[in-house]
């Protein structure tokens, strides 16, 4: 049975994800509140590991949802029910390349789904930022939850790379590996 629902949740999420990776995160979000599977906290783990991870930021995360819900067998089912949805899109959409191509609908539709990627996109952005410097506290509690060290970390690491980024500083950018090994640095011993 769990593997039935891991298959129908992750269809459902790939099907209505629309904009990558980070699209994910409030249906992975519903999921951790539906299932004990994961928990909201384990969904900062996941973004972590699946944005330091090659390969597809939403692809790593189903796989490490789905490991942890049924082990290497829930890990390929959540990671291909994911990915089936948009598979079969682009199946359909090649069969109909020519017809889709003048459409004035899809051209409406698609300027439509572009304000919801960015709606999605920032729930995502919203999501993280309560569950990283708020410890994922409800609403009214946000002020009394507040992760001073990961405010002033990031901080810290977001204007080190701003300032690096500087074309007077180019011979010192670092590699994103950098900042994410002293981020984790960082986060093991604060």
């Amino acid at each position: 049975m769990t593997y039935l629902q891991l298959f129908f949740e992750f269809f459902k999420t790939g099907l209505f994800a629309v904009g990558g990776g980070m699209a994910t995160i409030p249906f992975l979000r519903e999921i951790a509140e539906k299932y004990p599977w994961y928990t909201t906290a384990d969904l900062i783990d996941m973004i972590a590991i699946s944005e330091s991870t090659p390969g597809p930021v939403g692809v790593n995360m189903a796989t490490f949802a789905g490991y942890m819900a049924g082990s290497f067998l829930g890990a390929l089912v959540a990671t291909l029910s994911l990915v089936l949805p948009s598979y079969l899109v682009i199946l359909i959409i090649a069969r109909m390349m020519t017809a889709f191509r003048d459409n004035k609908y899809v051209n409406y539709a698609f300027t439509g789904l572009r304000p919801a990627v960015v709606a999605l996109m920032g729930s995502a952005a919203l999501s993280i930022f309560k569950i990283a410097f708020c410890h994922d506290a409800p609403v009214n509690e946000l002020l009394n939850n507040i992760d001073i060290k990961a405010i002033v970390l990031f901080i810290i690491m977001f204007l080190t790379m701003h300032i690096l980024a500087a074309p007077r500083f180019k011979r010192y950018k670092l590699h994103p590996v950098i900042y994410i090994a002293v981020g984790a640095i960082a986060g093991i011993v604060l």
